[in-house]
C-alpha cells in the first residue's frame, strides 16, 4: 500500500449538493469531506442514488456544489468558472465512463490522438501508438470500434484517458458493461496505468469485489460517506472475486 500520508492530489471540505424538485429541495450531497493522497487508488461504492456520480462530477469541476469547495492538484475548483474549471481538468484529469464514448468514425488509434491533438501535443501520433501498446492494443490501431469488442472499446476507452498523462484519472463504473473475464482485462490496464504513471485514480463502482484491488474504499450512502475503510493489501485484478 502506498504512504497515506502523501501530498493530497483532491481535497474535498464540506461538500453539498441540492436541487430543487416537485416536492421540494433534494439533497444529494450532505456535508462531504475526504482527501485523497497522490497516487492512491480509491474506489467510491455503494447503492443507486447514493451520491457517488455526483461526487465524481463534483471532484472533476464538471459541476458546482451548493456548499463546500474542492481542490483539484492545488487548484480550487469552486472558485472558477465554467471555462476555468475546463482549463483545469484539461491538464489534470482523465476520464473512463461504462459506456466507453469512443468516436464511431475514428479508428482506435485516430480517438488516442485527438484529445492530444486539441492539446497540441508533440508527435502525437507516436504517443498514441505508445499508450495503445501500453494496454495491449498496437495491432489494433487502425480498427473502428465497431470492430473491437466491448473490453478492447474499454482498453481504447483508457489509452485515450492516459495519452496525456492525467495527474487522476476518474472511472466511472469502467467494468460495467463487460463480463468478469473482460473486466478483469480492463482493470490489469488500469492497474498498469496507474502504476507507470503515478496517476491518482478514483473509481465508482457496484462491485465489491473490484473495490479490493484499491487502496482506501469510500462507502456511501443518502449521499454522505458511511465508511471508509483501507486495504492494507489491495488485491490484483487476478486475484478479485466477481
Amino acid at each position: 500500500m502506498r504512504d497515506s500520508t502523501s501530498a493530497a492530489i483532491v481535497q474535498v471540505s464540506h461538500l453539498s449538493k441540492q436541487v430543487h424538485s416537485p416536492g421540494g429541495v433534494l439533497t444529494i450531497l450532505d456535508d462531504v469531506s475526504l482527501t485523497i493522497p497522490h497516487a492512491s487508488t480509491v474506489a467510491i461504492v455503494g447503492a443507486s442514488g447514493s451520491g457517488k456520480s455526483t461526487l465524481l462530477g463534483l471532484m472533476a469541476g464538471l459541476d458546482l456544489p451548493s456548499q463546500g469547495s474542492v481542490q483539484l492538484d492545488g487548484v480550487d475548483l469552486t472558485a472558477l468558472d465554467e471555462d476555468g474549471r475546463a482549463s483545469a481538468r484539461a491538464g489534470r484529469v482523465g476520464f473512463v465512463f461504462q459506456s466507453f464514448q469512443l468516436l464511431p468514425g475514428l479508428t482506435a488509434l485516430e480517438n488516442v490522438m485527438l484529445p492530444l491533438e486539441l492539446a497540441h501535443a508533440k508527435r502525437p501520433e507516436q504517443r498514441a501508438r505508445e499508450v495503445l501498446e501500453g494496454v495491449g492494443l498496437g495491432s489494433r490501431a487502425r480498427h473502428y470500434p465497431n470492430q473491437l469488442s466491448g473490453g478492447e472499446q474499454q482498453r481504447v476507452a483508457i489509452a485515450r484517458a492516459i495519452a496525456k498523462q492525467p495527474r487522476v484519472l476518474l472511472c466511472d463504473e469502467p467494468t460495467g458493461a463487460l463480463d468478469s473475464k473482460t473486466g478483469i482485462v480492463v482493470l490489469e490496464a488500469l492497474s498498469s496505468a496507474n502504476r507507470r504513471l503515478d496517476t491518482t485514480t478514483l473509481v465508482i463502482t457496484h462491485n465489491a469485489g473490484i473495490a479490493e484491488m484499491a487502496d482506501r474504499v469510500l462507502i456511501m450512502a443518502d449521499g454522505a460517506i458511511k465508511e471508509t475503510r483501507v486495504n492494507a493489501q489491495p488485491l490484483k485484478p487476478s486475484e478479485l472475486s466477481w
